[in-house]
């Protein structure tokens, strides 16, 4: 016969009724059972317990595991808040539906899957007809030039303004150095931008920088500058080395870009528009590439002459830069590709 523990409590509660001891009654259970007596500390315990007036050898009914609150229902109850109030919080959500903490966090993580994100910033708030606009166009684009491989984007030109400043602060990939595991990490103050500025107009082709025009004693960016002087010299670096070169010119839709005045002027010239749909945005990752890459080497200009600097030097810089140091840019000519022949996605 095989002895369980209701029948051990049974021979303990047998020789504490004779009187034995503690050790006695687990000296006389070990000779007689051998491995298979329970330990020293059970015989004490229920020495203990039949001290204080128990007589059952029986197992007490306990309360158990509680009920787990974590049920479809609840989990549904959870998804309709989100769905109510997506910046509902932890305490919410408690507080609405009586659960714990970590039952809210397992719904959230482990049966809803979701997370809390920030709002990613974006310009301008598209209408499907807006967006439609873009992939359209797009679409052409890379139908009417063969995704790029016809040769006439050889005769597309690109442009832009924007304002370069004497001082403009390191980026956080710029400010980045190493450090050893015992050093302190470095700190900077923080700096804005100088008001000593100059605004320029880039234009590039497939084949690299064309031209920049500097704006000249802070005159605004106007339909007159733009056909006056900006685009004459551009189209006159374009035309060159030939007099009769077909130019394809893609700007967005600054209204100093599509006046009747600027119109005007493309169309006596001859320069053929590649179109831009509303608020698509010019300054892409790749603009970003080729303008980054002409306020790296002003920076490296600006830096070799220790001077002080006003809108004349930084005209004087953005030239030099501009003609000697980014013109053969490999960047550049992968960064054009990109803006002129953009993924309709």
């Amino acid at each position: 016969m095989e002895l369980n523990r209701e029948h051990f409590r049974a021979i303990i509660f047998h020789n504490f009724r004779r009187g034995l001891s503690r050790q006695e009654c687990f000296d006389e259970l070990n000779s007689l059972y051998s491995d298979k007596v329970p330990s020293y500390s059970t015989v004490k315990n229920w020495y203990n317990e039949f001290n204080r007036g128990r007589c059952s050898i029986q197992d007490e009914s306990r309360a158990g595991r509680p009920k787990s609150v974590v049920v479809p229902e609840k989990i549904n109850a959870v998804r309709e808040l989100i769905k109510q109030d997506r910046h509902v919080t932890y305490r919410e959500i408690e507080a609405s539906l009586d659960i714990s903490m970590t039952s809210i966090n397992k719904i959230l993580h482990e049966h809803l899957s979701v997370k809390k994100i920030c709002s990613r910033w974006i310009p301008h708030n598209l209408t499907n007809a807006q967006k439609k606009a873009r992939v359209d166009w797009c679409k052409e684009m890379l139908e009417k030039y063969i995704q790029g491989t016809s040769k006439a984007v050889y005769n597309i030109y690109t442009g832009d303004e924007s304002w370069i400043y004497a001082y403009e602060p390191e980026t956080k990939k710029q400010s980045t150095v190493w450090v050893f595991q015992d050093e302190a990490k470095p700190t900077k103050v923080v700096r804005g931008r100088s008001t000593s500025k100059q605004m320029i107009a880039c234009f590039f082709g497939i084949n690299g920088h064309v031209a920049t025009v500097a704006l000249e004693q802070r005159r605004t960016v106007n339909s007159e500058w733009y056909t006056t002087i900006c685009l004459p010299e551009v189209i006159g670096e374009i035309r060159k080395k030939q007099k009769n070169r077909r130019i394809i010119l893609h700007h967005d839709n600054a209204s100093s870009h599509t006046s009747t005045q600027t119109k005007a002027f493309l169309t006596e010239r001859k320069i053929e528009l590649m179109g831009h749909p509303p608020w698509l945005s010019f300054k892409n990752d790749s603009f970003q590439i080729l303008e980054e890459e002409m306020r790296h080497e002003l920076k490296n200009y600006m830096g070799k002459l220790r001077q002080r600097w006003d809108e004349k030097n930084i005209k004087e810089a953005v030239e030099n830069v501009g003609t000697k140091e980014i013109c053969m840019c490999d960047k550049i000519r992968e960064g054009v590709k990109d803006i002129l022949f953009p993924k309709a996605h």
